[in-house]
């Protein structure tokens, strides 16, 4: 008992499905197929199987020119391409087999080699094999001359086309991205489905070689069958010539007919693949809503039918009866048309009286968080084919940005601004100006990282993020600027850095309420009941926006949100001041800010505020608890600018960007004094700083 239910439990149940479940797979019946074909070309046949082969091969080119007819766009038949090279093998097979069959057996009779290929030659040729050979061969001219050769030119053009529109194509698609259009989901999409066009259209040109080789090998095959046949018929087998061609000939002219019969429906189908390249829908709807749209053309047809009726010897009932139909045609369509009008005109009428609806107000209220404006010299940025567009540039910045400071930076929308000067640029945040500057396309910015003027011909400028001077240089000069040192930025880069430092600068703006939401929301699972506990209950959104504006307006990264929320829970319990849980969320990011502001040898750089100015510091201190102000005296005040400007520079001027140091009562409002006038410098409180970090002392203000 006990081994029985540990079988049921472990094991599936047999079933027929399980049993079949090795021969239902595709691929399988798919390699049996091909294996099947190379057997057919080295074995000799039956007749009853190549009589089924040759039934099977008629219904699979059936089903292909139907499918082909009915799809709606091409690509739903992609591997059209290997279904003609498969059915092209298979039918070479079955030529082979019945030309085995023909020569080795042809003395026998016309069923020699089957009644599939005896039915098709009797039908055909109606006891006359002159006539069999003149209707193959106008089938293989057909299929050879005509269908091939104008299916596979549409296929070669249709490629070359289609490789040289999917540079522009792509941009289009990387324009849309980057405007905010679409989304990355969208954005791959479409990218799959230009590249599986271009795979398409460039198989189908190799593809429709095929169907061009087997016209030619049916050609051969017949004729050697034909020749070969009345040798062997002769020669061998004692037969009078009348009679080796009227059997022979039976033979190979039924058997030029089922094959070339298959392979003329899958060519029609492969120029209908091809010729619908530019065509939505089943290509029955398509081709009789097109010819149907203009009803003064069938009119113009009846009535030419209707007058080569009355020609001497024409067939008078039938020209007049086609004339009819197409003329009653040309009356639905006139009156479809009509109708069609009438209702245009009707709509343009109630627009026309009905007042104009005015535009809504939201619509004039509402604005772009980030816009770059262009001078029309600056479009090539976008529509660079060679370099690293600016589109690309925004896309890395924003990965760039997420990943660093934990901020999400808005869809940036590009415009082009006629105002603008040919070269200018403007940064706007929130329909605010924020940044301008100037770029040269086709040219190079180059600056010394020392500071010094750039000792090359060029335009003399000031690189618009940080202010330093700067040259703009020809492209045939960036080795030689290279080789002495100098760094060498191109247009995209100079307005990608502009913009990182404006956005960084402007961050605390941009993080809206409906971005903090989003940023709580996409946090992980795990971290969502710490969420659930501290907001609404202890604090609200706004606050913690408040909060991390307040970290960003300071450079800090948010992207530690977990840890973040877990301050300021921390911190609400005993005020709801955001200073105050400022500074209790700075403590908690003591290692994130030492590893942020720690320099390149892994030592955190100290610049300590002595105790005279600590106390100077307290003592300026008014107010009670949260109201505290700071009314430092306007003397001491400058003293204390000159201190810090003087202290700073020279650890600049050693290549250090070291931090000051002050006591956790003070760090606020030093901070706040600080940025008015050199906001680049990090304020750190002593509790800020982590046990592990190795610290170096440069001096003291």
């Amino acid at each position: 008992m006990s081994d029985t239910g540990q079988q049921g439990a472990g094991a599936q149940p047999f079933t027929m499905q399980t049993a079949l479940g090795p021969l239902l797979r595709g691929e399988l019946w798919l390699a049996i197929g091909i294996v099947g074909i190379l057997v057919v070309l080295l074995m000799p046949m039956p007749t009853w199987l190549l009589d089924i082969l040759l039934a099977t091969s008629f219904t699979v080119s059936i089903i292909i020119l139907m499918t082909s007819l009915f799809i709606q766009r091409p690509l739903e038949l992609s591997t059209f391409p290997t279904i003609l090279l498969i059915s092209t093998m298979m039918r070479l097979a079955l030529n082979l087999a019945s030309t085995r069959l023909i020569l080795s057996r042809g003395h026998e009779g016309p069923d020699a080699a089957g009644e599939v290929i005896e039915a098709f030659g009797n039908f055909i040729m109606e006891g006359n094999f002159v006539i069999g050979i003149i209707v193959f061969t106008i089938l293989v001219v057909v299929n050879f001359v005509v269908i091939t050769k104008g299916s596979g030119r549409i296929a070669e053009v249709s490629a070359r086309f289609t490789l040289d529109s999917m540079p522009g194509k792509q941009m289009a698609i990387d324009a849309d991205l980057s405007s905010g259009l679409i989304d990355e989901a969208e954005a791959r999409k479409r990218r799959k489905r230009l590249e599986e066009e271009s795979n398409f259209y460039g198989a189908m040109d190799g593809a429709s070689k095929f169907v061009r080789g087997d016209a030619i090998a049916g050609i051969i095959i017949t004729f050697i069958n034909v020749i070969a046949g009345m040798i062997i018929g002769l020669a061998q087998h004692d037969l009078t010539l009348l009679e080796a061609a009227s059997s022979y000939t039976v033979l190979t002219v039924g058997d030029g007919l089922v094959s070339q019969i298959p392979a003329l429906i899958v060519s029609t189908a492969a120029g209908l693949m091809v010729s619908k390249a530019g065509v939505e829908g089943a290509a029955d709807k398509a081709l009789f809503a097109q010819l149907s749209g203009y009803p003064q053309a069938l009119g113009m047809a009846s009535a030419v039918m209707g007058v080569m009726s009355l020609l001497p010897g024409i067939p008078t009932l039938v020209f007049m009866g086609l004339s009819g139909a197409i003329g009653y045609l040309a009356f639905l369509a006139a009156q479809e048309k009509a109708a069609v009008q009438a209702e245009a005109e009707k709509r343009q009428v109630a627009q026309t009286v009905k007042p104009p609806q005015e535009e809504p107000i939201s619509t004039a209220l509402a604005m772009d968080n980030l816009r770059v404006e262009l001078g029309y010299g600056l479009l090539p940025l976008i529509n660079d084919t060679k370099g690293y567009r600016l589109t690309d540039q925004i896309k890395a910045l924003r990965r760039q940005l997420a990943s660093e400071m934990g901020f999400v930076m808005p869809a940036v929308r590009i415009l082009d601004n006629m105002q603008l000067g040919a070269n200018e640029y403007v940064v706007r945040i929130k329909e605010q100006d924020a940044g301008r500057g100037e770029l040269h396309v086709g040219q190079l910015m180059v600056m010394d990282p020392k500071g010094a003027a750039v000792q090359l011909p060029g335009t003399h400028t000031r690189e618009p993020a940080f202010g330093l001077p700067a040259t703009w240089v020809d492209d045939s000069l960036r080795e030689e600027a290279s080789f002495r040192g100098y760094t060498v930025v191109d247009c995209a880069t100079v307005l990608t850095t502009h913009l990182t430092e404006l956005i960084k600068e402007h961050m605390a703006e941009l993080l809206s309420y409906a971005e903090t939401k989003k940023l709580l929301d996409d946090l992980p699972q795990e971290h969502k009941k710490l969420v659930d506990d501290v907001i609404p209950s202890q604090i609200s959104i706004t606050t913690v926006q408040r909060v991390l504006q307040s970290l960003l307006a300071e450079r800090v990264s948010i992207r530690d949100l977990p840890t973040i929320i877990e301050g300021i829970a921390e911190a609400a319990a005993q005020s709801h001041n955001i200073v105050a849980i400022r500074e209790q969320v700075r403590t908690r990011l003591a290692r994130q800010l030492c590893n942020a502001n720690a320099a390149g040898r892994g030592y955190l750089p100290l610049i300590s505020l002595s105790p005279a100015w600590e106390q100077t510091f307290v003592e300026s201190l008014i107010g009670q608890g949260e109201d505290r102000q700071l009314a430092i005296p306007p003397t001491k005040l400058q003293e204390f600018i000159g201190s810090v400007r003087q202290r700073f520079d020279a650890a600049a001027v050693d290549g250090e960007a070291p931090v000051l140091l002050t006591s956790p009562i003070v760090r606020p409002y030093v901070r706040s004094l600080i940025e008015r006038f050199r906001p680049q410098t990090i304020v750190m409180s002593q509790n800020e700083v982590h046990p592990s970090a190795k610290l170096r002392t440069m001096g003291q203000i």
